[in-house]
């Protein structure tokens, strides 16, 4: 039977939930705490973690919101994420199967919306940012962090291969460029952005995906057949660690135009 690419999601992440929990990737980072100090300042009586795979925006926004609503496809996730916010003490993290392109909220339901390392499986991404413009109040603030691409055609199409073979639930790694005109189609103004990188440990990459070894050995022939200025901009290594684009965009909520 052919599946839908949401299917697809599901079946990449139910199986390693607790991978994805547990990752250290996942779990720390500067971003996470430049998050927390907005959140922190904020005080959102209702805040939107879309796409929230492991959990972590989810555990480190509940402390300082009222509500939490924790948005995944996978309902193994979701369990996941569940039995850590108990293990945890966090009593106001409520789980919501949905894609993010059909949000089951009203109109500006929330005051904060979070989304990390989650867009990049969306199917249509302007969808997906139109439906947490509609379910965020005008003038409140949106944090969106994610993989990205380099922007230039040589770099950007070893990325997309590399990243599809390691998970076939990928869609796309936006530039930033892409990623501020999709904001602004949809209702968005991008109060601010920074771009870092970061090391991807290959053995640990590959193994939370539990990839089939034909698609291991395919991304190891792409890296070894990249040209020079491919392997220098990712800095590959010999054992085809790399570093990734990260992007942080914050944006704001506009008002509808009359």
């Amino acid at each position: 039977m052919e599946r839908v690419h949401e299917r697809v999601v599901e079946a990449q992440f139910g199986a390693r939930a607790k991978a994805y929990v547990e990752s250290a990737v996942h779990a720390q980072g500067a971003d996470l705490e430049a998050l927390e100090r907005i959140v922190r300042d904020l005080r959102p009586e209702h805040a939107l973690d879309l796409g929230a795979g492991g959990g972590h925006v989810s555990y480190l926004l509940a402390p300082h919101a009222g509500m939490v609503s924790a948005v995944d496809l996978s309902p193994d996730m979701l369990t996941a994420v569940a039995a850590t916010a108990r293990e945890k003490g966090l009593s106001n993290i409520e789980t919501v199967p949905a894609s993010a392109e059909h949000l089951p909220f009203d109109d500006g339901w929330f005051d904060f919306v979070a989304s990390r390392y989650s867009a990049h499986h969306w199917r249509d991404l302007d969808d997906g940012l139109r439906e947490a413009r509609r379910v965020l109040k005008s003038g409140c603030r949106a944090v969106f962090i994610d993989a990205c691409s380099p922007g230039p055609a040589l770099l950007d199409t070893h990325l997309q291969a590399v990243e599809l073979l390691r998970d076939t639930s990928h869609v796309r790694n936006y530039s930033a460029s892409e990623w501020a005109a999709a904001l602004t189609r949809s209702g968005f103004g991008v109060a601010d952005y920074r771009t870092w990188r970061l090391r991807m440990d290959f053995p640990v990459w590959t193994a939370r995906m539990s990839m089939p070894e034909a698609n291991l050995r395919g991304i190891r022939v792409l890296q070894e057949a990249a040209s020079a200025e491919t392997k220098a901009y990712f800095a590959i290594e010999a054992d085809g660690s790399f570093l990734l684009d990260i992007l942080w965009i914050e944006a704001i909520a506009e008002l509808p135009r009359r």
